[in-house]
């Protein structure tokens, strides 16, 4: 074998080293090839969709198309807002347009349009003078100045901001005042085409937009880039219904107080969004649909196409439960013996009155008033204005209203029997005397439904001090078990007292109560309702929950959903009916709520019952419980009255009693300032309400002409206790 010499054997060491590192630099390829591929698929198979996603984020873009605001309809379909067309002239600027060319295009329209410049800011005429007057600006603010400046702020940023704001500050009144009626009315223009984000379409001047003006521009939009003339839309009430709600208007956008809540949904800041109540509660549904627009840009980004990706939506029309004949014809009830009331010599701190109708088993509140009378500013006369949110928002000492659900929780704490009588007798606890109106100094045997009817305090009373655990002896303190406030709570929480009635509405509120006052005069004085406070919806609620059998149901105000309506006439069709949310049922028998509704009858129709001529000669029937309550006035502070005691009405019902259609709850808190006596204004509301309603379904019904339907049924009162 030939020895292999030690160069040979060198360079075959060498030949192999270098297939090694061969072999090391192609398998480092191989891994490298291959990890990019394994990316390039994890990119586009798992990942894919996430990247067109954020793509079409940065390039489809919401506009602010003037799309119309769903309508408000009542429940026959009879419009309560709608919107007013109007000329509108916008402007739409991209990212790349330069303020020079904005300002250019400010001036080619001035001689077009008029504009007013009432809105025009100092901070407005500062930044135009230094638009103007670029060179004078920079000589404000001194070279030297600025380098001390950015000595002292370490981002540039920040020193830049701080020359811009000694600039501004250093314009001078003469200055400011330099500038003629034509550049102001150029900046009025430049300052509204200035507030729009890119892409979006801004409002430079809506609604007084005249024929000529309106023509004239549309004509020359080929020399206004970004000009636009189209329609924009004016909110229009055909109700003074305050639960309606008001939007916010194009200068105003959107609240500061909410800016951040509505900008994380894809709102603009210049957006009209709903104010207040119903405008407020479905912004959703009646906002609509901006129209959906794809930016085309070439490689240096500038935008060459603008492709439409979807129209712009009307918002959805809303068909509410209210009934607005009939609310008319409650309004008018309660103003004018509001007005009435006020001509008497003791309505010193009246000033507001409620009435709340509603559906009790489907809980579709058909009207909801508040009246306030004030006076005119102007001429000193005197004026009613609607205060319908006070119906959810106020609260108020109910009185003996409540004391149904004194009965259903004596019944459902089993310290009460149905049918169970008591001794109703003046009562001394500590020295303090409580008693009944109708029973000032005798001993009278009365069952729980003449308790009601008859409303007797006494027997409430003896329910409280059985809950509470507490027994009574003549003239003694008495002692009883706290709880007994928690338990009265929780009952009267569940019938829709002192508790959220869930309205769909914002705003509402629970009443008041104060959870350390538990002294047994406050137990006895909570069973009459004369403690804690409960608002008129509550109250209306209540007695729903009574008149439909025990189910407490949610109040709402809304009835439809429907799609826009061509012509504001002829509604849309069916997107979706509101259901009807039951809440709870209440802790009693059918029995006991029977019993309780047998009292609410007595009310008007017993022998001794406490409105007994309310409904005389009524062809209808119902159930009811009249209510009075000692209440402090704490309105008006500069009242002579502020205070002093003061008696609350307030009245509860339903009808018809078999079948009930309505339940209602009236109250007219602070109407008499004198101990002696008092008008009966709850019960002329009650009969004047009923009336009201009866006579227009009787009147709907004949409209109809159909053989078929029957006016409503007439029941025959039922005996009273004592009758039988």
């Amino acid at each position: 074998m030939k020895k292999v010499s030690k160069a040979d054997q060198a360079k075959i060491r060498q030949r192999k080293h270098i297939a090694f590192r061969m072999n090391v630099l192609f398998f480092s390829i191989f891994l490298l090839f291959s990890m990019l591929i394994l990316r390039l698929g994890y990119l586009q198979i798992v990942k894919g969709e996430d990247y067109v996603r954020a793509l079409e984020r940065t390039e489809e873009i919401a506009v602010n198309t003037s799309v119309p605001r769903g309508r408000l309809f009542d429940r026959n379909g009879r419009i309560l807002v709608d919107n007013d067309p109007k000329n509108a002239i916008t402007y739409t600027k991209t990212t790349s347009t330069k303020s020079s060319e904005m300002l250019e295009i400010a001036e080619k329209l001035s001689e077009l349009i008029e504009q007013d410049t009432k809105r025009v800011t100092l901070g407005d005429k500062r930044d135009f003078w230094i638009l103007l007057n670029s060179e004078e600006a920079s000589e404000k603010v001194s070279k030297k100045e600025q380098r001390a400046i950015g000595e002292k702020f370490k981002e540039k940023k920040d020193a830049q901001r701080e020359i811009n704001r000694l600039t501004r500050e250093r314009i001078t009144d003469e200055e400011l005042n330099s500038f003629t009626d034509h550049e102001l009315e150029v900046l009025a223009i430049y300052r509204e085409m200035m507030s729009g984000y890119a892409y979006s379409p801004q409002i430079v001047k809506s609604g007084n937009v005249t024929e000529e003006e309106f023509a004239a521009v549309s004509e020359r939009l080929s020399e206004l880039p970004g000009v636009n003339t189209t329609t924009d839309w004016e909110r229009m009430r055909r109700s003074d219904n305050t639960i309606l709600g008001s939007t916010t208007r194009p200068v105003e956008g959107i609240p500061r107080a909410q800016l951040d809540y509505y900008l994380a949904r894809d709102y603009s800041r210049n957006d009209r969004v709903g104010r207040s109540y119903i405008e407020q509660y479905y912004e959703e549904l009646l906002k609509g649909q901006k129209t959906v627009v794809k930016n085309i840009k070439d490689r240096t980004g500038r935008v060459v196409e603008t492709k439409t990706v979807r129209e712009g939506e009307p918002g959805k029309d809303l068909v509410l439960s209210i009934d607005s004949e009939l609310q008319t014809a409650l309004e008018e009830v309660v103003s004018n013996k509001l007005l009435q009331l006020k001509q008497s010599g003791y309505t010193g701190a009246l000033d507001r009155a409620f009435l709340v109708m509603m559906d009790p088993h489907s809980g579709e509140v058909l009207s909801l008033v508040g009246k306030q009378v004030g006076k005119n500013p102007e001429t000193g006369k005197r004026e009613i204005r609607d205060y319908a949110f006070g119906t959810f928002t106020s609260a108020y000492e109910a009185g003996s209203t409540v004391k149904m659900a004194t009965v259903l929780t004596g019944y459902s704490e089993g310290v009460l029997r149905v049918g169970e009588s008591k001794i109703d007798e003046p009562l001394n606890v500590g020295g303090q005397w409580k008693r009944s109106l109708f029973n000032q100094s005798g001993r009278v045997a009365v069952n729980d439904v003449q308790a009601l009817g008859r409303s007797s305090n006494v027997y409430m009373f003896k329910i409280a001090f059985s809950l509470g655990k507490g027994v009574y002896r003549f003239g003694r303190g008495m002692s009883i078990d706290t709880s007994a406030f928690d338990t009265f709570r929780q009952s009267f929480a569940s019938y829709g007292l002192g508790t959220k009635t869930g309205i769909d509405l914002p705003g509402e509120t629970t009443g008041f109560y104060n959870p350390d006052d538990v002294l047994t005069g406050k137990l006895m004085d909570f069973a009459i309702g004369q403690f804690d406070t409960y608002t008129p919806l509550q109250l209306a609620q209540y007695v729903s929950t009574i008149a439909n059998g025990g189910y407490r149901v949610a109040p709402k105000m809304l009835k439809e959903i429907r799609e826009p309506s061509q012509d504001g006439e002829v509604l849309g069709a069916l997107v979706e009916e509101k259901p009807t949310t039951i809440l709870n049922r209440i802790n009693n028998t059918n029995a006991e709520i029977e019993q309780v509704k047998r009292g609410m009858h007595y009310v008007y129709y017993g022998s001794n019952g406490t409105g007994r001529s309310v409904l005389q000669g009524a062809n209808y029937d119902a159930g009811g419980k009249t209510g009075t309550a000692q209440a402090y006035y704490y309105g008006d502070r500069e009242s002579p009255y502020f205070g002093k005691v003061t008696i609350n009405l307030t009245h509860v019902g339903f009808a018809p009693y078999d079948n009930p259609e309505v339940a209602y709850a009236v109250v007219i808190p602070h109407v008499w300032t004198s101990q002696r006596g008092y008008p009966p204004a709850a019960n002329d509301i009650v009969r004047s309400a009923l009336d009201s309603y009866f006579e227009l379904k009787e009147k709907r019904l004949a409209e109809n002409n159909d053989p078929s339907v029957i006016k409503p049924i007439i029941h025959a009162p039922e005996k009273s206790e004592e009758a039988k």
